[in-house]
């Protein structure tokens, strides 16, 4: 084990573009959605839809945070809408299946989607049973990353304790909540980050590229 990580017992992912390359094109057809969803909602034209998204997911941490806040939006609605996407483009990594079974402790999900949405797209992964529990939007009420409430809230749940936990992550600005609760943060660097400007990486502990690289690389001590 890489002795940067040999002390750790809890295990946090990310989901979207964490676990499945950020290159399979899954996330774009959610994003289209989103935008196809604001478009129908506030009767305006596609790229009036798209800005308002955007605006959204800069100024509320996710565009359902701005819609419910701005309009109101049921997030089960909006959530079972957006999420309604075809799954063939995702395939097992093997690297991934067996470098996550193997980790010594709880294996964990956190995302600003939905548990329903997260467990379909891990099933697909073959990933169905290696997690404890996936922390979603609802549990958060709805107060995405990276606010802090929910990071604390999954930490009290499950005891876990921050300075035996790690969490990995596409987006850096997520990691920074985590940093500063005391978990070790694992940035993976794969092109994903949706950030206006070069993301701030000071919070972040070890970089990676390829989440299936580093897992098999675990026990050699060869993280980077």
């Amino acid at each position: 084990m890489d002795p940067r990580l040999s002390h750790i017992t809890d295990w946090i992912f990310d989901l979207d573009n964490t676990l499945y390359p950020a290159a399979s094109g899954l996330f774009r057809h959610v994003d289209r959605r989103m935008t196809a969803y604001i478009a129908r909602l506030l009767e305006i034209d596609h790229d009036a839809a798209y800005k308002v998204q955007k605006g959204y997911f800069h100024a509320h941490g996710t565009t359902l945070a701005g819609l419910m806040a701005e309009h109101g939006v049921d997030p089960h609605h909006f959530l079972e809408d957006v999420h309604d996407i075809p799954l063939e483009g995702l395939t097992p990594d093997p690297r991934i299946v067996e470098g996550i079974a193997r980790l010594p402790g709880r294996a964990f999900i956190y995302t600003n989607g939905d548990a329903p949405y997260a467990t379909r797209v891990l099933e697909r992964l073959g990933l169905g049973s290696h997690f404890v529990h996936v922390h979603d939007i609802h549990a958060t009420s709805y107060r995405p990353k990276p606010e802090r409430h929910g990071y604390e809230l999954l930490l009290d749940r499950f005891a876990i304790d921050p300075a035996r936990a790690v969490m990995v992550e596409d987006m850096a600005k997520n990691l920074k909540p985590a940093k500063d609760l005391g978990l070790t943060t694992v940035w993976v660097d794969n092109g994903s980050e949706q950030a206006q400007e070069a993301p701030e990486t000071g919070h972040v502990d070890i970089a990676i590229r390829d989440v299936g690289d580093w897992l098999q690389s675990l026990n050699q001590g060869e993280a980077s």
